[in-house]
């Protein structure tokens, strides 16, 4: 029996498989993606993005478990930073997660940011997807934590769980690079800790500053995941975002949206694959190379050389 017939009868091993050809770029998970993709877009999708120290796992982790409880089946993915050695994640959240690695309907699979920006894998979208066509009912996705740039979690999940805590520099936290903009419900975790109420008297102010009233207005809710205080309530923020979306059909919007993206991106990697494929095998390469090593050639120089310059470095799709 091969890989894809063990997938579908359900086999998690086979799963397991799949996503490390998915984030290998194998053949075996470029071919399986193209099977799969027609089966996906029926899991609905939970990012979970803040600061380091925030407490995502942990908050994932309960989050996970009041899912759980309804009769969810429940993936989690939890996007590490990479070694600089061997490019594996090095943080492995999964485990903060022990209680839930010995469910059978709970799937938790850490994945190495390897370099991308973000907050996210550059496989990641792929590794959903996968998870989605499997039948998992509800994907959490929580991002690397590296500060204030992990806005493309947005892309990839329908609802975004922004995480703020006391003693991060407060609120101002959630004006940052675009933060403000991609949560739909705001959560301050450690919130049995002094400063709490403040936080989140902040970040209400911020989302009420917007001139125009968005459809949708972020709650802001208080947490203790340590302790599962208000993991209920936030429960219940989610499923009343699922409902917002569904009710004016921006579920199917944000499909599409992806869909696209996807487009765009497997574009993108096969433009630059293609381009640097040329460059690279050209003989002058390794001597403009070794004068830019030795500081006997600026780059943008030897770049011109290669590559002359057409008016075009950012890739953007029409």
């Amino acid at each position: 029996m091969d890989l894809m017939d063990r997938f579908r009868q359900g086999d998690r091993r086979a799963l397991a498989r799949l996503i490390t050809h998915v984030e290998n770029g194998t053949p075996v998970g470029r071919a399986a993606m193209r099977e799969l993709y027609g089966a996906t877009g029926r899991g609905r999708s939970i990012g979970v993005t803040g600061p380091p120290g925030t407490g995502k796992s942990t908050l994932v982790d309960q989050l996970a478990s009041v899912f759980r409880k309804e009769g969810l089946r429940i993936a989690i993915v939890c996007v590490d930073p990479s070694s600089p050695f061997t490019g594996g994640a090095i943080l492995a959240d999964r485990v903060r997660m022990r209680h839930l690695q010995d469910d059978p309907e709970v799937f938790i699979r850490s994945m190495a940011s390897r370099g991308a920006l973000g907050g996210l894998s550059r496989a990641t979208g792929s590794v959903l997807k996968v998870l989605d066509a499997f039948g998992f009912d509800v994907i959490l996705l929580e991002t690397v934590g590296v500060g204030q740039g992990e806005v493309e979690v947005v892309r990839e999940a329908e609802t975004c769980l922004v995480i703020e805590v006391p003693g991060l520099g407060d609120g101002i936290q959630a004006i940052k690079a675009g933060i403000l903009e991609i949560g739909h419900v705001f959560v301050v975790n450690k919130s049995d800790n002094p400063g709490a109420d403040r936080v989140a008297e902040q970040i209400l102010t911020m989302l009420s500053l917007n001139p125009v009233p968005p459809p949708w207005q972020p709650p802001v809710v208080q947490t203790v995941a340590t302790k599962g205080a208000g993991v209920e309530d936030l429960a219940r923020q989610v499923r009343r975002h699922w409902e917002h979306l569904d009710a004016q059909n921006l579920r199917r919007e944000h499909l599409g949206r992806r869909r696209i993206a996807d487009l765009a991106e497997i574009l993108k990697c096969r433009a630059l694959g293609a381009a640097s494929q040329r460059v690279l095998s050209r003989p002058e390469y390794s001597e403009l190379r070794r004068k830019v090593e030795l500081g006997q050639m600026d780059p943008y120089e030897a770049a011109d050389r290669l590559l002359p310059f057409d008016g075009i470095e950012e890739w953007r799709l029409p």
